[in-house]
């Protein structure tokens, strides 16, 4: 069997990779998954079959490949030239919502509003906020996600995750460390599912209330646009917007990407952005406000990949 090559002749780094029952594919485009609609493609992209062949596929992972996880990719932008390495995506066995009394065992891709819907119809309470972040669990694990008065601190039980040399781990809270918008639990982890406390309640009032939290969203966000989430953390004793307003940023424009109108905590990609557009566009934006109030502005959304001059710069 003829070994997989670049386009240089180079071999493909797909070669290089161990047997599972997922699907591996090389050069995989990803601007079309993420919400941004912007980025390079995954050197190779790995969909583990299952937690069992992730965690065999990662023992056997030769050591010096990098590996990336991402989600549904709603709070995350790619860089033009792509990511190196191994760009993991769980699927279909990882989505599975079971709810036995008042807690809910989900797996780690399951879309954040399907587990507060499933909560709903279980009469489980206390999961609504769920339903106004658009991501999966696992990311809501990763970055202790939040909206409307809660984060998932307040429901979290335990987590399954799998380390990088194919090690299954559990966490309980304390070790979550959950602080605003981070968990302290091994950045090279890959969670796999979590179990989740609510309480008593009745299906009417909570889809009420998650009613309320998806009019919120429309009127307060741009969720029709092509979009990441909130783009910088709320600063201690700050409103990341309203330093943003004040800055003068409120549809600023770099190429194609722009800050919201509507809430300019957002960055909008108009049709023609590139990743380095919006990067810019944020990086702008920290500039002007901290020239205005001295604050700095962390980055919410997860950057990954490397520029496009960068890959041109390694092309022989």
């Amino acid at each position: 069997m003829t070994a997989a090559r670049d386009m240089t002749g180079t071999p493909h780094l797909i070669g290089r990779m161990p047997p599972c029952r997922g699907r591996l594919t090389a050069d995989a485009p990803l601007a079309q998954v993420t919400w941004f609609r912007v980025g390079g493609p995954a050197e190779v992209l790995f969909r583990p079959a299952d937690a069992d062949d992730l965690a065999e596929f990662l023992a056997a992972l030769p050591a010096d490949v990098p590996v990336t996880v991402i989600g549904v990719a709603s709070n995350l932008l790619v860089r033009d030239g792509g990511i190196p390495g191994v760009t993991i995506r769980l699927g279909r066995g990882f989505t599975d919502i079971a709810a036995e009394g008042m807690r809910l065992t989900v797996g780690a891709a399951a879309l954040d509003v399907h587990v507060a819907t499933v909560a709903r119809d279980a009469g489980i309470a206390g999961l609504e906020f769920l339903s106004g972040i658009p991501g999966t669990i696992g990311g809501a694990l990763r970055m202790n996600g939040g909206a409307y008065g809660r984060e998932l601190a307040d429901v979290f039980v335990s987590a399954a995750a799998v380390g990088r040399r194919g090690e299954r781990l559990a966490f309980d809270a304390d070790g979550m460390g959950f602080t605003y918008r981070h968990s302290a639990a091994p950045a090279d982890c890959i969670f796999t599912g979590a179990v989740l406390q609510g309480h008593q309640g009745q299906a009417l009032e909570i889809a009420r209330r998650m009613t309320e939290i998806a009019d919120k969203r429309a009127d307060s966000q741009p969720v029709r646009s092509r979009t990441g989430g909130s783009t910088f953390k709320n600063p201690e004793g700050h409103k990341a917007w309203e330093l943003i307003d004040r800055a003068g940023c409120r549809g600023l424009t770099i190429g194609g990407a722009q800050v919201s109108e509507k809430h300019c905590n957002f960055l909008i990609n108009t049709g023609t952005a590139t990743a380095d557009d919006l990067e810019r566009l944020g990086e702008e934006v920290r500039r002007r406000v901290f020239g205005m109030s001295g604050v700095t502005l962390e980055w919410e959304i997860k950057r990954v990949g490397v520029p496009a001059s960068a890959k041109r710069e390694d092309a022989p």
